[in-house]
Parts: C-alpha cells; structure tokens; sequence
C-alpha cells in the first residue's frame, strides 16, 4: 500500500505476505523507515544489513543496494518508509539555513537508535497510511518536513547528510563497472554514479571496454553466474543475484551463451 504524489511515493506503507526481492537496487532518495514486522536484509558491495521489527533505518540517495523483504511466519512483512526528496529538503535548507558543513561518507543503509520520538511519529502515520485517500500532498509534505526536523534533534549529525545536495563526480569507471556490474538498474543510472551524462558514459565505456554498456553487462553476469551455479548454487537464486530480472531471460540468454541450460551445470 502507498500514498503517491505524481507517481512517485513520499510516504510508503508496505505489506508483504510473502518473501520478496523485487525492486530496482537505486536508492534515489534518503529514506527513513521503521520496520513494523518481519525482516529486511540489505547488501551493497561491503555490507550487509539486516532490520528487524522495532528497528529504525536511514538509507542514503545515490546508493546501489539490494532489498530482500521477509515476512514473519504465518505474518505480513510491514513497514513505513518516508521518501525524503530534494525537492523538500531544499525548502528546509532555505527556510532554516541548514546546510551541509562536510562531506559525510557512510554505507547506503545504517541503524538509527532506537527513539520514543520516533516511535511515536511513525505510529501517527499509521491511521491515514491504513485509509489511502487521494489529494493528501500538502499533508504529506508537512509530515515529511516533520520527519526531517525530528531527525536533526535525535541525530543532529545527519545535517551533512541531509543537505548535501552535490551531485555524483567523474569516477573511475573500470573500477566502478567491475564492483557493480550485478545490480539491477539501467545504464543511465551507471552513467549518473560516474559523473557522466548518458551519452559520455557510452563514450568512454566504449574506450575502456571496447564493448558497449548493454554487451559487457550481459557477458559480465552471465560469466558469474556460471561461476556461481558451477560452486553448487541454484540457477532459481543465481539469476537475481547478478542482475537478471527475469528467470526465462536469463536461461535463455545462458543457453544461447554457453550452449546449455544452467541447470544441467550443477550435474556436470
């Protein structure tokens, strides 16, 4: 379930019934949420996260994750995520004078304390989550300016976090391909994390690869999921893993690769 405003959610209320791994691994926006019930585990190329029911998080904008949603046994897996966009946090950079002092680096995702303030706004959230109703933007937006207030009294050092509003830079783009290659987003994603326009990225991953974006990724993955299904692990799990969205697509495109199906390397 979800409130959205213009297609994109500022509030998110989710109900899960059953394990789930979908979703593009970008975070696009900073993200606090508060874990109702069942589990979520989160990787990204260091780390692996795991939130369980009373847990608050924050998740970093401009980070590549994968989201893993388990629901308790015989439950629904229940959280409250609030999505907070540049947009508004601008207005509260302009409104307050709040701006980022230094740049702050940290994992895509991290603990917060657990808080009675917290706690209690996240509960507040729940009646008009539960009722989903058009039309409800200008409250939204004052709950997400709350939200972001809240957070700067219980975890002031968030400020630089928060109001830096820089944008990626021109990094090494061999390096960066190679440690993330298996995520799941579109080439215009890979081009805004290098500091390139979409048509820059292209250029230069054409000189550092001499293949192009879409050729190398195919290869790339399937090249480690033949590694990974060959070490004993199951192609029903592999597929998602690498960077794959569809079971069917990737068995095809492994066939026509390897001239079998990736089932049959596990009885080689």
């Amino acid at each position: 379930m979800s409130i959205k405003q213009n297609t994109k959610p500022k509030i998110l209320y989710s109900c899960y019934y059953s394990r789930s791994r979908e979703g593009e691994h970008f975070i696009p926006e900073h993200v606090f949420s508060y874990q109702i019930s069942g589990e979520m585990i989160v990787t990204d190329n260091q780390n692996t996260f795991h939130s369980k029911p009373g847990d608050f998080r924050f998740s970093r904008r401009n980070h590549l994750a994968k989201f893993t949603k388990i629901p308790p046994e015989g439950g629904e897996f229940k959280t409250i995520s609030l999505f907070l966009d540049q947009e508004i946090l601008r207005e509260v950079s302009k409104e307050y004078n709040l701006k980022s002092d230094k740049k702050s680096e940290s994992e895509a995702m991290f603990s917060l304390t657990p808080n009675p303030l917290y706690k209690s706004f996240m509960e507040s959230l729940i009646s008009y989550l539960e009722v989903e109703e058009e039309n409800n933007e200008t409250l939204f937006n004052l709950k997400i300016k709350e939200a972001i207030h809240l957070l700067l009294k219980v975890n002031p050092e968030l400020k630089d976090i928060l109001f830096d509003f820089n944008e990626p830079g021109k990094i090494d783009l061999e390096a960066f391909m190679n440690k993330n290659f298996h995520f799941n987003v579109q080439t215009q994603r890979f081009a805004y994390l290098t500091g390139r326009s979409l048509a820059t990225f292209k250029r230069d991953f054409q000189k550092v690869f001499q293949q192009t974006p879409g050729k190398w990724l195919l290869n790339k993955r399937l090249q480690e999921a033949y590694y990974l299904i060959s070490q004993g692990n199951p192609p029903s799990e592999v597929y998602i893993g690498v960077g794959f969205e569809d079971l069917s697509h990737f068995s095809f495109s492994f066939k026509k690769k390897f001239g079998i199906v990736p089932s049959s390397l596990n009885h080689k």
